[in-house]
């Protein structure tokens, strides 16, 4: 079994998480979604931009690297969040 070789550019990254964490972030404010359901969202948009953008010729490492570009997302998003709550319940002690 032969692995796919997979070029990604490093610009592919860095463009496509912000992105996709804005383009999930606009869906919750203009739709009524449950919570549960918007790391799917990220997920479907990170395998958009990858197969239809970042990898088009490469159908099977588009796949690949959206699983990346979108759970990348969520953790980045769920760190940023995570950070916050925590740096404001602490300024709320002081």
């Amino acid at each position: 079994m032969d692995f796919p070789t997979i070029k990604t550019n490093f610009w592919d990254a860095i463009f496509a998480i912000p992105i996709i964490i804005l383009l999930t972030q606009l869906i919750k404010v203009y739709f009524v979604l449950p919570k549960w359901f918007v790391p799917t969202i990220a997920l479907l948009f990170g395998l958009g931009i990858s197969i239809f953008i970042s990898h088009k010729h490469n159908t099977l490492g588009g796949i690949f690297m959206g699983w990346f570009y979108g759970y990348a997302a969520i953790g980045s998003y769920a760190s940023l969040k995570t950070s916050i709550i925590a740096y404001r319940n602490k300024r709320s002690k002081k």
